[in-house]
C-alpha cells in the first residue's frame, strides 16, 4: 500500500516561537500609537471637510465603512497590545504534583475520528503513545469513533487502547467527547483531532501550568507540517516556457527574472504553489492567542489542547444551572431534561470557543486560561478547495452563531478584557458586512465618475497616507517577521463563505458539524464552480476599468486624470486580492495531478491500434 502523502513531509521539524523583544516592542507601540492618531485625524477631516454632496450617499457609506474599520484597528491593537509575560513550565521528574490526592495524576489522551481514513488516524494514536509520561503520571489513549467503524474497532484492540463509539452522533464533536468524558476519569484531558501527532514532548511541556488549581486548560499552536513548498517562479517559468525558447539563453533569462518580479508583485508571494490555501496559522497563534494570554484570554481551539476535567464539568453543570434558575429548564420536566443532556463541551460547532466563554465568565469558580507559545503538535492542513471552504465555513458559522444568539459581550462574568478580546474576534467577522464598500468602490467611482471625496487634492493625500503607510509599519512591527498578506487576501477570498453562513445563522440555520477533509480532493470541477462569485467580480472590475479610461479619454464631466489614477490603482490592487481565489482553486496536488495524468495515459493507451509499436525513448 502507498504511503500517504502526507508522510512525505514527516521530516519537517516545527518552528521555535520567539517572543517580542523589548526593542521591537517599543517601535510597535510608537507606531501604533501614531496609526491611531493619524486615523483619527484623517477620520474627523473625512467627516466634517471630505463628504461629496454631490454623492452623498456613496460618500457617506464609504466614510461609514472607513471608520468601521478603524474601530476594528483599536480592537486588534487591544487585542495585540504586548505579550505575557508567563514563564514556560515543563514538569520535571518526580515533580508532578498529586493534583487529585491520589497516588499518581491521570491524564486521557483523546484522540478523536468520524469519518476520516485509518491512515489518518494510525500515525496520530502511534504519536500518542509515543508521547514521554512523566514521573508520577499514567496516561490512557482512547479511540473516540463517532463513526462506529468496525476497523477502528480493531486498531484499538490491536494496539490495547480504549474504544468508544456511538450509534448516534448527537452533538457531533463535542458529544463524541461528552460520551468519552462519562466513561473515563482521567483527571486531566487531551484532545486531538483525527490528524493531531503529539509531540514526545507535549505532557513534558503542558501538565507544569496546572501547578495553578485556577488553570482550566492549556493551549498549544496549530502547526500544518504539511505545508507545500511550491516552487520558485523563475523556476516555473522555465519550466513552462518551450524548449525552443532557450535558443537565446540570455534574453530568455531576462524574460523569465522580469516575469518573476512581476508575478511576485501581483500575487504577494515569492513562490507559485507554497501553502495555496493560505493555512498558516502562525500569526494567529504566535501573535493573536499568544498576547491575549497576558489577560487570561487566550481561548481554546480544540486540538493539541489539555484541559482539568474538574472545570469542563464544573461549567456544565453552571450552564445548566442557570437554565434552570432562568426558568428555561424545569427539574420536573424530565423529558425537557433529557433533551438538554449535560454538556462538558458545548453541542456547537464551535465547543471549543463556546466552552471558553463559559469558563471565562465563570467568576465564581475563577477559571482562567493559558496559552503555551511552543508547538507541541503537528496536523494536516487544507489540500482542496472544499475541504478549505468547509473549514471556513464552519469557523464563520460558529463565531456568527454565538456573536448573534448568545454574544458573550451581554454575558456576565466576563472582565472588560476578555470582552474586548472576544469582541475583536466577532468585530473581524462582521466586517465582510462593510468590506464590500471599499471593496466595490473604485468600482462605482469609474462607472458613475463619482467620487467618494469631493476632490483627490492635496489635502487628501496629506490625511490619507500618514494613516496607510503607519498602519503598514505598525503591522510589520507588531507581527516579529510572520506574512501579513495571507489575512487581508482571506479577508477577501473567504467573503462568500462568510456571506452564506451569516445567512444560515440569521435564518436560525444551525452550523453543520462535518470535519474538514483531510485528503487531497480529486472534484477539479468543483473547486472552480465555488470560485464563480470571484469571477464575476473580477469580470465586473475589468469592464469598470475599461469603461473608466474611455470615459477619461473621451473628457466625459465627471471624469479626471486624478479620478481614473487613484481608483485603478486601488482596483488592481483589489482585483490582486480577488484574483487568489482562482489560484487556489486552481492548484492541484501531487496525488490529484498524478490521478489525472493517469487517467489521461490510460485513455490515451486504450486508443492505440493493437501492434503498433513506438520507438524506444
Amino acid at each position: 500500500m502507498p504511503l500517504p502523502y502526507f508522510e512525505a513531509f514527516s521530516h519537517r521539524q516545527p518552528p521555535v516561537f520567539t517572543s517580542l523583544r523589548a526593542g521591537r516592542r517599543r517601535i510597535w507601540h510608537f507606531l501604533a500609537g501614531a496609526t491611531v492618531a493619524a486615523g483619527a485625524v484623517y477620520l474627523q477631516w473625512r467627516w466634517t471637510v471630505s463628504l461629496n454632496p454631490e454623492a452623498w450617499v456613496f460618500s457617506v457609506s464609504v466614510a461609514v465603512a472607513e471608520t468601521l474599520f478603524f474601530v476594528g484597528t483599536l480592537l486588534f491593537y487591544f487585542d495585540i497590545w504586548d505579550e505575557a509575560e508567563r514563564p514556560e513550565m515543563p514538569v520535571e521528574t518526580g515533580k508532578v504534583r498529586d493534583v487529585a490526592a491520589r497516588a499518581a495524576t491521570t491524564v486521557d489522551v483523546f484522540v478523536t475520528t468520524f469519518d476520516e481514513p485509518i491512515e489518518v488516524v494510525r500515525p496520530s494514536l502511534t504519536a500518542a503513545a509515543e508521547v514521554l509520561v512523566p514521573e508520577g503520571v499514567r496516561v490512557r489513549l482512547c479511540l473516540l469513533d463517532d463513526g462506529d467503524r468496525a476497523e477502528m474497532a480493531l486498531e484499538a484492540e490491536r494496539r490495547g487502547i480504549s474504544y468508544f463509539a456511538r450509534r448516534t452522533n448527537e452533538g457531533f464533536k463535542a458529544g463524541n467527547l461528552r460520551h468519552a468524558l462519562l466513561r473515563t476519569s482521567g483527571d486531566f484531558v487531551v484532545i486531538c483531532d483525527a490528524d493531531t501527532r503529539l509531540l514526545p514532548t507535549f505532557l513534558q511541556n503542558t501538565l507544569g501550568y496546572f501547578e495553578s488549581p485556577n488553570v482550566a486548560w492549556v493551549q498549544t499552536p496549530h502547526w500544518f507540517y504539511d505545508l507545500p513548498d511550491g516552487e520558485t517562479w523563475q523556476s516555473w517559468m522555465a519550466r513552462k516556457l518551450p524548449r525552443w525558447a532557450w535558443a537565446w539563453p540570455k534574453t530568455t533569462g531576462v524574460a523569465v527574472l522580469g516575469f518573476a518580479k512581476l508575478a511576485t508583485w501581483i500575487s504577494g508571494r515569492t513562490r507559485v504553489g507554497a501553502d495555496p490555501f493560505m493555512s498558516d496559522p502562525a500569526v494567529f497563534f504566535d501573535v493573536i492567542q499568544r498576547r491575549r494570554d497576558r489577560n487570561g484570554a487566550s481561548f481554546c481551539c480544540g486540538a493539541a489542547s489539555i484541559h482539568r476535567r474538574e472545570a469542563v464539568f464544573d461549567a456544565a453543570l453552571r450552564d445548566k444551572a442557570q437554565l434552570v434558575l432562568a426558568g428555561k429548564l424545569s427539574l420536573s420536566d424530565t423529558a425537557r431534561l433529557a433533551a438538554h443532556p449535560l454538556q462538558p463541551y458545548r453541542f456547537h460547532v464551535s465547543e471549543d470557543l463556546y466552552t471558553s466563554i463559559l469558563l471565562h465568565a465563570d467568576r465564581e469558580a475563577g477559571w482562567t486560561s493559558v496559552y503555551h507559545p511552543q508547538v507541541e503538535a503537528r496536523m494536516l492542513s487544507p489540500w482542496s478547495m472544499s475541504a478549505w471552504a468547509a473549514q471556513r465555513l464552519k469557523y464563520a458559522g460558529g463565531t456568527f452563531d454565538i456573536a448573534v444568539w448568545d454574544n458573550p459581550l451581554f454575558r456576565r462574568g466576563l472582565s472588560w478584557r476578555h470582552k474586548l478580546h472576544y469582541g475583536a474576534t466577532f468585530w473581524s467577522y462582521f466586517s465582510a458586512l462593510w468590506a464590500p464598500v471599499l471593496l466595490l468602490a473604485p468600482v462605482v467611482s469609474l462607472f458613475t465618475g463619482l467620487a467618494p471625496v469631493r476632490a483627490y487634492s492635496m489635502e487628501f493625500f496629506q490625511h490619507f497616507l500618514p494613516a496607510v503607510i503607519l498602519g503598514e509599519l505598525a503591522m510589520v512591527a507588531a507581527c516579529k517577521g510572520h506574512a501579513i498578506g495571507a489575512g487581508r487576501v482571506m479577508a477577501v477570498v473567504a467573503l462568500p463563505v462568510q456571506w452564506r453562513a451569516l445567512y444560515c445563522v440569521l435564518r436560525r440555520q444551525k452550523p453543520q458539524f462535518a470535519p474538514t477533509p483531510k485528503v487531497p480532493g480529486l472534484n477539479e470541477s468543483a473547486s472552480l464552480w465555488m470560485v464563480w462569485p470571484h469571477v464575476v467580480l473580477l469580470m465586473i472590475m475589468l469592464v469598470a476599468a475599461l469603461w473608466g479610461i474611455w470615459q477619461t479619454v473621451q473628457n466625459t464631466p465627471g471624469y479626471s486624470s486624478a479620478l481614473l489614477s487613484v481608483n485603478l490603482f486601488w482596483l488592481l490592487i483589489n482585483m490582486r486580492l480577488v484574483a487568489r481565489a482562482l489560484h487556489m482553486a486552481r492548484w492541484r496536488s501531487p496525488a490529484q495531478l498524478n490521478a489525472r495524468h493517469l487517467s489521461v495515459s490510460q485513455s490515451k493507451s486504450s486508443e492505440v491500434p493493437h501492434g503498433v509499436q513506438f520507438p524506444a525513448g
